[in-house]
């Protein structure tokens, strides 16, 4: 079975990759280092020719809404032309939990992403995901102020990246759902609480604000916006592991 994963080269993708290999696929990576560009469409049609699967783990280039907006409205809609023309039987798209109900910044973006790919022809599976481990690194050091770093008291499961391919493949590998799956992490945290164990853990000294102000990818967060429903597949990577593998 031929599979083509678009973002092949980035954390999720890469992952993504392997995971699926590991099932017997023969793979297709997409990206810009392969010569294909998924914002101009091309050289997408010669890497979809004879897929079955289309695994869609692009990313914006920020999480800015109207840059993610524009670049997911763009490249989402090439690759599903494209899937269409190669009559491709499934197509697979990673999200994150809060796109459905968090109607600001990059959500929305996400949000949107997922009406693309549910209007499309081609059968399709949603995977949303809680925040990874590592954009809750990058948030903790990205919402640094004079003062310290500002966090917003939310709560969240937050989930390792090998989980989350480990979960897009499985979709992958499966039947269309025609609707949406969530993958958390096994552990619940409150976002301050958690952002100030990663700095204690890299050895800073920085202070952290709970702030309910505080953004998160371009939207302020209600408590539980980031909540996984209750069914959802749970990863199996701690948060100690996941510093352990750091």
């Amino acid at each position: 079975m031929r599979v083509v994963v678009a973002g092949a080269t980035g954390a999720i993708g890469s992952r993504t990759v392997v995971r699926l290999r590991d099932h017997g696929l023969e793979v297709v990576p997409v990206s810009r280092s392969e010569g294909v560009d998924v914002t101009t469409g091309k050289g997408l049609a010669e890497a979809l020719r004879g897929a079955e699967m289309v695994v869609d783990v692009t990313d914006a280039p920020s999480r800015a809404e109207r840059t993610s907006t524009e670049f997911f409205g763009t490249a989402t809609g090439n690759l599903l032309e494209a899937a269409a023309s190669a009559g491709a039987e499934h197509y697979v798209v990673l999200s994150l939990v809060g796109a459905e109900r968090v109607r600001a910044g990059y959500f929305r973006a996400k949000s949107l992403q997922e009406e693309q790919v549910r209007r499309s022809p081609v059968p399709h599976s949603i995977v949303r995901a809680t925040p990874f481990f590592e954009t809750v690194e990058t948030v903790s050091r990205s919402a640094a102020h004079s003062d310290g770093v500002h966090v917003a008291p939310v709560l969240l499961r937050p989930v390792a990246a090998d989980d989350v391919a480990a979960a897009v493949a499985h979709a992958a590998v499966g039947v269309p759902l025609f609707g949406a799956r969530e993958v958390a992490g096994p552990q619940e945290y409150r976002f301050d609480d958690l952002a100030a164990k990663l700095l204690a853990a890299r050895g800073e000294t920085r202070e952290v604000f709970t702030d309910p102000h505080a953004p998160f990818f371009g939207a302020v967060l209600g408590e539980r916006s980031l909540l996984p429903e209750a069914d959802a597949h749970l990863g199996h990577t701690t948060f100690a592991q996941w510093l352990a593998q750091r």
